[in-house]
């Protein structure tokens, strides 16, 4: 292991970070709500504390190994989580304790949208930028803008992005450069934000919230700018900007990416994986709006159809926006929808889950078993797209379902261990993990009722959740850490 590398890493990493305290502190002036002195402090102990650790191993520029690049991640993603709660905590609104600023914070930059505050309605405007803006840059992940910048510091950046992308299949690069892979997706999420905040300013919003939105909703992150969430503007029209971009930022950007420079929609028409996720989004839409309008939750069909359709597109792509208190629907309908976002959105997008190929594997190897009860002899190939997969592939999957599951379990256990209820417990490692944000029971609104100790747990789960479980646990097995 090569520790002065990695230190140098992560004071320039901390050093670039603290340059996301500035635009909060131009947004308090611009609207004059005095909240800019926590992020100034901010900016000096964050850009203070990155140069101290990389002033005195600044001479040494060696190539990152594998083993380095996860260390990385996990330390600076945990490290970062407690930096970005430094403003937070400072700020008088809202007063926080450090638990619940690195609560906040962490759930930001994961995109898990999970929290603790309650009248975010009369937060000063730049505390409110400050939580979106988190969000959008950890949708794609700020280790993969580093990825893009890195080499220019002397450290190239392979080892990162394959520890910090999502899916099955991390070795697929989009152009022959690891810099240019991270350019152009990070073109592609600036485009596609632009985009949205156009889409909803056009559509009813301001523009402080039309950008704040565009930014949680390309980032797949469900932090909003009012406590109401998108119910908050009661407008059908800004529901649908948002399902459209929800649906986009939730598909494999490699697709977007081929797509922009084919020009042409063949990529999305021939990908299996797509076709899953749009065919099981619509049948969870489908469910919800009939069960809400046979029941009689809304009257109006046109309100069962846009309630019943955005819920099930900002839950199964783990967005976590909110049109109506969900968690209140009646029979199995906030069930349903948790358990949908178990599956999650695509690989290498910004949404969490265990992705959609993942389960579509997963699908295709228990047809497989069934087969071969029936043909014990007979070979059977796993197929997505026309194309066969490797075995290595499948067993992956599978071992990352069982550990998905073991560590869902102990962390359900942990939770009623503090003292939460069952439904609480198993709905909040659910929407930490998947890092969805809105949960069942005690956490249905948000988690200021729950304990620290649960909180830490959870902080846990949706760093676990953001990278993919395997990224943090390889950190304690001795193997790992053998010469």
């Amino acid at each position: 292991m090569q520790y002065k590398v990695v230190q140098r890493i992560l004071g320039i990493l901390l050093m670039v970070f603290s340059i996301t305290m500035l635009p909060p502190i131009v947004v308090s002036w611009w609207y004059d709500d005095g909240a800019w002195l926590p992020f100034v402090l901010g900016f000096l102990i964050i850009l203070g504390a990155g140069f101290l650790f990389w002033a005195p191993v600044r001479q040494h520029r060696r190539e990152l190994r594998i083993r380095d690049g996860f260390v990385v991640v996990v330390m600076f993603w945990t490290v970062l989580g407690l930096s970005g709660a430094v403003p937070l905590m400072l700020a008088d609104s809202p007063n926080m304790d450090y638990t619940s600023a690195v609560f906040e914070s962490l759930s930001g930059l994961t995109t898990t949208g999970a929290t603790v505050l309650v009248g975010i309605d009369d937060l000063p405007q730049a505390i409110l930028f400050y939580r979106q803006q988190l969000q959008w840059l950890g949708g794609m992940g700020i280790i993969v803008l580093a990825v893009a910048i890195l080499p220019m510091l002397g450290v190239g950046g392979m080892s990162l992005y394959r520890a910090e992308t999502p899916g099955p299949m991390k070795d697929t690069k989009l152009t022959p450069r690891i810099t240019e892979t991270a350019k152009a997706l990070w073109y592609i999420y600036l485009a596609l934000t632009i985009a949205c905040a156009l889409g909803y300013w056009a559509a009813g919003m301001s523009g402080f919230d039309a950008i704040a939105h565009a930014f949680s909703t390309v980032a797949i992150g469900g932090f909003s700018t009012h406590d109401l969430s998108m119910g908050y503007f009661s407008s059908a029209l800004i529901e649908a900007v948002a399902v459209v971009f929800m649906l986009l930022a939730g598909v494999n950007f490699s697709l977007h990416f081929i797509a922009w420079r084919s020009l042409s929609l063949k990529p999305y028409l021939h990908d299996a994986e797509l076709k899953f996720y749009i065919m099981m989004l619509a049948l969870v839409a489908s469910v919800t709006t009939g069960y809400l309008y046979g029941t009689g939750t809304f009257t109006n069909a046109g309100s069962a159809v846009h309630h019943g359709i955005f819920q099930a597109v900002s839950i199964g792509t783990t967005t976590g926006f909110t049109t109506a208190e969900y968690h209140n629907w009646p029979g199995f309908l906030p069930v349903l929808l948790l358990f949908t976002s178990f599956i999650g959105a695509c690989a290498f997008s910004t949404g969490g889950g265990m992705k959609v190929i993942r389960f579509l594997l997963l699908v295709k190897q228990g047809v497989r078993e069934v087969k071969r009860l029936v043909h014990p002899q007979a070979q059977f190939v796993i197929k997505v797209g026309g194309k066969a997969l490797s075995d290595k592939v499948v067993e992956a999957v599978w071992g990352f379902f069982s550990v998905y599951v073991a560590v869902f379990v102990i962390m359900m256990l942990m939770l009623m261990f503090t003292g939460l209820n069952q439904i609480t417990a198993f709905s909040a490692v659910a929407a930490c993990l998947n890092n969805l944000g809105p949960g069942l029971g005690d956490v249905g609104s948000n988690y200021s009722t729950i304990n620290d100790a649960a909180k830490w747990i959870l902080c846990l789960a949706m760093i676990m959740g953001r990278l993919e479980i395997f990224t943090l646990l390889v950190l304690f097995t001795p193997a790992f850490w053998r010469r």
